[in-house]
């Protein structure tokens, strides 16, 4: 099965093609550009230098969440209008199990985190075991201090993953550390292997999907502090 991959839910815009397990083409970029503006050239630019075409994809996998508002529905927006158009399947993976994808090593406890801004973390703690990847604990929103407290309890070294450089500048406990950058941050291949056996959303079905935020956006926020109802 050939997978067309994304993740826009970071400042990181990364697209792939990945079949049967096996990495075709990556495509990272993180110079400060909207994902507005670099998400379909650096898909037309990955189809055009694997010379594959858009017809021979079957599959279609988005990252949804947690992450930056704007950033997963540009995603989201961009696979679902794809999918529809290609005729292709479509599949949803969560953000934060799909970085735990991109290092599949046993024995240690993989910790990725997004920041959810005012001082707390999108995170939800993994491990790999046997080749498969356990769910230790699921996704919520934390403070540094929480966040720190509830590692030091997972009785395993630690490696932060994802949006973790302010954690980064205080010193960590024992047996917490940051994985190596270059794996760190969202990569399409990952989220196109977390794909793998998923549920497949084809025709109209495709613009049901919906993207996991967790909390609501600053401006809906906003919007009800300035419209209370009752």
């Amino acid at each position: 099965m050939l997978t067309l991959a994304l993740d826009t839910a970071t400042g990181v815009c990364t697209v792939g093609l990945v079949q049967d397990g096996h990495v075709l083409a990556e495509y990272d970029i993180s110079v400060g550009l909207t994902h507005s503006e670099g998400l379909m050239p650096q898909l037309d630019q990955m189809f055009a230098r694997t010379g594959i075409k858009k017809e021979e994809i079957d599959r279609i996998a988005v990252s949804i969440g947690p992450g930056s508002f704007t950033g997963l529905r540009i995603g989201l927006a961009a696979a679902e209008a794809m999918a529809y158009a290609w005729q292709c399947g479509i599949c949803g993976v969560n953000t934060l199990q799909a970085m735990a994808y991109n290092i599949p090593l046993a024995g240690v406890v993989l910790a990725p985190v997004l920041d959810a801004q005012k001082g707390n973390y999108y995170t939800a703690f993994y491990e790999w075991v046997s080749g498969e990847l356990k769910e230790l604990q699921p996704v919520e929103m934390a403070d540094r201090e929480t966040l720190l407290q509830q590692l030091q309890r997972c009785g395993k070294p630690v490696l932060l993953m994802g949006e973790c450089e302010r954690l980064l500048k205080q010193d960590l406990p024992a047996g917490i550390l940051a994985a190596p950058e270059p794996v760190r941050l969202p990569k399409a291949s990952s989220v196109a292997l977390a794909a793998e056996g998923r549920k497949v959303l084809t025709g109209e079905e495709v613009f049901t999907l919906r993207p996991y935020y967790i909390r609501k956006s600053e401006a809906e926020e906003l919007w009800e502090k300035r419209h209370p109802q009752g």
